[in-house]
């Protein structure tokens, strides 16, 4: 629903509407076809894997092969990918293993060209979305041609990667909620309600994409609740008419958008059945889901006892197995014993024999199967190097209050420090340890410190697995562990089926684990990273291809910086025309500006920009510049509309010939500029070749304009 201000100036601004809808056609056929040439153009070239292509084509292929994989992102873009690889004739065959290897007999060409074909709607969504909320030709044209002559935005949309596919949905949830807003004079009719269900399926896929869809979610939801506060305003209207507004936005932009989201996750969970290397990141019982995993159909001795080869995996969310190897402590990292980590993955070198603390009673021991229960003492013994789960006084290698747990001795024998006890939780004596489900902890008998994880990553020299510790707070969060594999061939072998968790369990179990794999994501070393400040300003790009073909993100300088100017100016407009309002005797004048309904526009593409960037300041994850993107198009919206409601100032109060002149000369100087700054930018888009920007002979010799880029 529009508000007075709205209609006002839809009114007043029908000059544009009344040119007839040929030059509107003509205008976006005309985009559409530059935005698809600009981005197909070349588009299987460099022939060799990009950037994250490593990833995601990988995953694209995890798809075909129905094999689990783990991954911080919701499936959408993930299955689209390998949709269309499908339909083009990609056979999933291919490894992904690393940047720059050569896509040799692979149809790798059918994954960019999808990818790329959603970047290319990004121009024509642009175009119709400033249409529908200015009604200004000229506002829809400049800002659609800012993002399609963005050289940073066309590389990132040419590859197979998940931007393009979020970008894509992201303009069009903002598509469909303009279009929305604009039927309000046919509300409750099929125009209608087709653009409110279009909205709440698109913002769906938007999140299921990428979690940061979330921050459109929050653009939308905003935008109605202001169109719902003036429909309460009608006093003319029953308050059921309210009530009937408020049921289908509540029905198609939160229930819908939930069953959708909850849906493509089913489809997710189908079609991922085999087990895979991400199968480790999940609880137990997810794992005997999955065909081919040790614990699908598992048939192992339901409880733990004396003599048992055993897996010990962390209870907590993605929580990884105890794992050891035979690489010692480094020099200056408490005792130079053997390491211990938790590793995500099945490994031989998770596995640990259960022996007696008392090495005295190996006789009876022999003899006897003897279940593990509430209150035993106990050694692990890690089956490949033979030595034992070890604890001292030496301060952890990064937590440094708790204390370094080690691998200690020789065939089996140590000492007293290898002695732990078992504590079942919500046990009590006699209670024995169950495989799969009983939850338990390891107690040091002499330091009085519980086994824990601390979830912080170790350096290189421990493979980059996670830290293990003996916490001396004995109610540490991390020191819940569970036995999930148990091999023992004294004891019968039972089914776990009846642990298998139903599909709304694995959808919860699903999303833990993603939300914390998302906030404990960090640079590796020698990774390319950047902070939120640098991206307004383009200080810093991202190289996709760094071989003798060399791609590099960067934005267009003249578009990026332009939009910066442009903000302040929107601001400083902003302020000025509160303050006019706000002395003015007459309330009613403040409708009478024609143009109110560009600075509106440009009011709520403020905060689209704002709710798509400022929250990326409080992420204490690894950041990339290619998240500023989101916030990018709607900083080029917003330049677009600012700068046509600047020129209609000037071309409308007080026409004459030389404001008129002035008007064009304008025009054709932004046109002209944005034009030939992406013509002289466009090798970092396409490729380069030859020496660096810095050499004379260079093909972009004197456009590296910042000491910080590094083409």
């Amino acid at each position: 629903m529009t508000s007075p201000i709205r209609k006002k100036a839809v009114h007043s601004t029908q000059t544009d509407e009344s040119k007839g809808d040929s030059k509107w056609w003509i205008v976006l056929v005309l985009l559409t076809v530059l935005s698809f040439g600009t981005r197909l153009h070349k588009v299987d070239e460099p022939d060799h894997v990009c950037w994250d292509e490593t990833h995601f084509g990988k995953m694209g292929s995890w798809y075909i092969n129905r094999t689990f994989f783990f991954d911080v992102h919701p499936p959408l873009g993930k299955m689209l990918i390998a949709l269309s690889g499908v339909l083009t004739g990609y056979n999933g065959s291919f490894p992904f293993e690393k940047p720059g290897d050569k896509y040799e007999g692979v149809n790798y060409v059918g994954m960019r060209e999808f990818c790329t074909i959603l970047g290319g709607a990004l121009i024509p969504f642009t175009f119709i979305s400033i249409w529908e909320m200015t009604h200004s030709l000229n506002a829809a044209t400049l800002s659609a041609s800012l993002v399609l002559f963005d050289v940073g935005t066309l590389t990132l949309t040419q590859y197979i990667l998940l931007d393009p596919i979020l970008l894509f949905f992201m303009l069009a949830s903002f598509v469909g909620i303009c279009k929305f807003r604009s039927a309000a004079l046919s509300e409750f009719r099929v125009n209608w309600w087709f653009w409110l269900i279009f909205t709440g399926i698109t913002m769906a896929c938007c999140v299921c994409v990428k979690f940061v869809g979330l921050f459109q979610v929050t653009f939308i939801g905003l935008m109605t609740i202001v169109d719902l506060w003036f429909i309460l305003g009608k006093l003319s209207k029953p308050i059921s008419y309210t009530v009937k507004h408020f049921v289908a936005r509540f029905v198609c932009l939160i229930i819908l958008p939930i069953l959708v989201y909850v849906g493509f996750f089913y489809i997710h969970l189908f079609i991922l059945n085999k087990s895979g290397n991400g199968d480790g990141f999940y609880s137990s019982a997810f794992q005997s889901k999955l065909l081919g995993n040790s614990l699908h159909n598992a048939s192992m001795p339901k409880d733990v006892s004396f003599g048992a080869i055993i897996t010990l995996k962390n209870h907590r969310t993605g929580g990884g197995y105890l794992h050891s190897h035979w690489h010692l402590y480094p020099e200056n990292v408490g005792a130079k014993q053997q390491q211990i980590t938790t590793y995500a993955h099945k490994d031989e070198n998770n596995r640990w024999l259960v022996k007696l603390y008392n090495d005295d009673e190996k006789i009876s021991f022999n003899d006897t199967v003897r279940y593990i229960k509430h209150g035993d003492m106990i050694r692990l013994e890690h089956v490949p190097t033979r030595r034992n789960l070890h604890s001292h006084r030496e301060p952890a290698p990064i937590t440094k209050k708790h204390y370094q747990v080690t691998g200690y001795g020789e065939n089996g024998t140590g000492d007293y420090n290898d002695v732990w006890k078992v504590f079942v939780d919500g046990g009590s004596d006699g209670n024995v340890v169950s495989a799969v489900t009983s939850k338990i902890k390891l107690v040091h008998v002499l330091q009085h410190c519980v086994l824990t994880t601390s979830n912080k990553q170790l350096p290189k020299w421990a493979f980059e697995q996670h830290e293990v510790t003996c916490s001396p707070n004995l109610r540490d969060t991390n020191s819940y562990w569970n036995v999930e594999d148990n091999i023992n061939p004294k004891l019968p072998n039972v089914s776990f089926e009846v642990y298998s968790p139903n599909f709304f369990a694995r959808f919860i179990e699903s999303h833990a684990v993603m939300f914390q794999g998302n906030a404990g994501l960090k640079p590796k070393e020698g990774e390319v990273t950047s902070k939120p400040w640098q991206w307004p300003i383009n200080y810093k790009g991202q190289f996709f291809s760094g071989n003798n073909y060399k791609i590099y993100l960067l934005g267009n300088p003249v578009i990026w910086w332009g939009n910066i100017v442009v903000m302040v100016l929107y601001n400083l407009i902003s302020i000025w025309k509160a303050i006019i309002n706000k002395r003015r005797s007459n309330q009613n004048e403040i409708v009478a500006d024609s143009k109110q309904q560009l600075l509106t526009t440009c009011n709520w593409l403020f905060i689209g920009w704002g709710l798509h960037y400022i929250p990326f300041y409080a992420m204490g994850r690894v950041l990339y510049f290619h998240h500023y993107f989101s916030a990018f198009l709607y900083s080029s919206m917003l330049t677009g509309v600012t700068i046509s409601y600047l020129l209609e100032i000037i071309k409308t109060s007080k026409p004459t010939l030389i404001r008129k002149t002035i008007y064009d000369g304008l025009i054709g100087l932004i046109y002209a500029s944005v034009i030939f700054s992406f013509y002289l930018y466009s090798p970092l888009a396409y490729g380069m070749s030859g020496p660096i920007s810095t050499e004379k002979n260079s093909t972009m010799f004197g456009l590296r304009w910042l000491d910080s880029w590094e083409f």
